[in-house]
């Protein structure tokens, strides 16, 4: 048993003992730290656990262990190393009997064998031996009957900010009562071994639905730890007959509830941050019997080119408490630079959603009035707004098309064509079609929900030749969008892309709703335009078991 003096030495920073331990140390008796049940987990020889601490302990904590530095506004800025995205070629599902024939197996969803599985839990546990380790333990899923306890234990007092910041926080009652569903094991300093460990590189996310564990290893990146919950909620929401959704939320003061669908990268948390309506969440919702809720309690950002003028709630939410990733500061005054991406493309900012001026703090809402596609199309063919039918919806939903952009994923760096499923697909463990299945059950039974693709990305010319498609313009359309100004209008079908592109628009030029006209040669946004169309057709050749009418909803080429 090492001796309360000693420990207290070798903590870094030395907190300030409890009067138990004072009284201890004070009689010069060895005191035993308390582990909050780590040994059930198997963990052996443990040095300072901390659990739930204050957002300036942890700060303090970062700070005197060099994780990081305050900018002036008082966020915590930390670089992630090598991975300033996340490495989907590095994340595994365990191939195990209980789940083994549901998983959607694909270069996304990965098997890796319950040995192998062992074989980094061992190596994990011996890594932490010794080391002082964070633990948060709180909640995803805003919905009380679909609440679970998730526990998050970091060799990084900065990751520990992160959760803290970005699930559901407890409260002391909650705290005292606490059990863990879900158990996520983050030590970034350790890395995995290709050879021995059936892994791709140093790098490695191991999910065991069976023993709803997640390993995390080689990579300080810090959505690793977001979205393997949130690939644990995929799977276990739909059992409980919840539709799960890579997407935000708002709803304003009649109660109308819009989503809004897009990876990173498209708009997401920028468009549904809307100072005219109450802010649910930003990333990630399960959609039940009786209407939509958040599964977290933060917000994890993209915060390249971020400025005051276009996300001034953003703006505002980044300060004390707030984590930023690779963001680059002044040397002398500690401001931050989001213009500069010297780094990454992918900086990002972690953030309590209560941060957010108007935010809903309950995380709920109704049945959308509104969904929204979120769609960058770097051909530039797409139109700014488009309104779609059911089975279009159905179509695009698991097309899941975007340009993916610089700095999301590792190895990115200018953007690319990519078809993601449900908007998301490597979060999603299960075959695309029981989602896509499960939202037209849902559109179906609520008809008065209307549904628009809304294209951010080029117009005028593809990547390189055209212009970003005005902000200004998209939060004019999707303002539209959502107070029913689109609802009396005309609409003209695509002629390729077979959506219905309105007339006119409130605020944004007749113009630039039909693509076309925003390109100086005509003949070569036909070319484009069917280009992508083939895109969209070769991708969906994989969905087999798509309707027929789902298959008929997509573009002519």
């Amino acid at each position: 048993m090492v001796s309360l003096e000693t420990r207290t030495k070798s903590l870094n920073p030395p907190f300030t003992e409890s009067f138990l331990e004072r009284e201890v140390a004070s009689n010069n008796q060895e005191y035993k730290y308390p582990t909050y049940g780590l040994e059930d987990l198997g963990f052996k020889n443990l040095g300072r656990v901390y659990r739930n601490l204050s957002i300036p302990q942890l700060v303090e904590c970062a700070l005197a262990r060099g994780e990081g530095r305050l900018a002036s506004s008082g966020a915590l800025v930390v670089e992630t190393g090598k991975y300033t995205g996340r490495s989907p070629k590095d994340r595994f599902i365990v191939s195990e009997p209980s789940s083994r024939d549901e998983i959607d197996w694909n270069h996304l969803n990965v098997p890796i064998s319950e040995e192998n599985f062992e074989r980094l839990y061992h190596r994990v546990l011996g890594y932490i031996q010794g080391r002082e380790l964070y633990i948060f333990d709180g909640f995803v899923g805003a919905d009380p009957r679909y609440h679970f306890g998730v526990r998050v234990i970091n060799e990084l007092a900065s990751q520990n900010l992160f959760a803290h910041q970005l699930f559901l926080r407890p409260t002391a009652a909650e705290l005292a009562e606490h059990q863990a569903d879900f158990t996520v094991i983050a030590v970034p300093g350790l890395q995995g071994d290709p050879e021995e460990d059936g892994i791709h590189s140093e790098a490695f996310i191991v999910i065991h639905l069976a023993k709803r564990i997640v390993l995390i290893g080689g990579s300080q990146y810090a959505g690793e730890i977001k979205k393997s919950i949130f690939s644990m909620m995929n799977y276990f929401m739909t059992k409980q007959g919840i539709l799960p959704m890579h997407g935000a939320a708002n709803i304003d003061k009649h109660g109308h509830t819009a989503l809004f669908f897009g990876l990173s990268g498209t708009g997401k948390t920028t468009l549904s941050a809307d100072p005219h309506r109450s802010f649910i969440g930003d990333d990630e919702h399960g959609w039940s019997e009786d209407g939509i809720f958040n599964f977290e309690g933060g917000c994890y950002a993209k915060t390249i080119r971020l400025s005051a003028e276009h996300e001034p709630q953003i703006w505002s939410a980044l300060r004390f408490g707030a984590l930023l990733e690779n963001v680059i500061l002044d040397c002398d005054t500690r401001i931050p630079d989001y213009d500069d991406g010297k780094l990454t493309e992918n900086t990002r900012a972690a953030y309590p959603l209560h941060y957010i001026p108007n935010c809903a703090t309950y995380g709920a809402g109704g049945h959308p009035k509104t969904i929204i596609f979120l769609t960058a199309d770097a051909f530039g063919v797409l139109p700014p707004i488009a309104k779609l039918t059911r089975e279009q919806a159905m179509y695009h939903f698991l097309s899941g098309y975007t340009s993916k952009l610089a700095g999301t994923e590792r190895g990115i760096t200018a953007p690319q064509v990519t078809f993601s499923a449900c908007f998301g697909q490597c979060f999603f463990p299960l075959s695309p079609t029981v989602y896509d299945e499960m939202l037209g059950e849902r559109l179906r039974q609520h008809p008065d929900t209307e549904v628009y693709l809304v294209n951010t990305g080029w117009s005028g010319g593809p990547y390189g030749v055209g212009k970003r498609i005005a902000i200004k313009h998209t939060r004019a359309m999707v303002s539209a969008a959502l107070n029913g100004q689109l609802e009396g209008v005309n609409y003209q079908p695509h002629p390729i892309f077979q959506v219905l592109v309105p007339e006119a628009v409130p605020r944004v030029p007749n113009k630039i709703l039909d693509p076309q006209n925003t390109w100086d040669d005509s003949e070569a946004y036909e070319l484009q335009a069917k280009e992508l169309a083939r895109h969209f057709n070769d991708n969906f050749q994989q969905f087999t078991s798509a309707r027929p009418e789902i298959v008929a909803a997509g573009p002519i080429c």
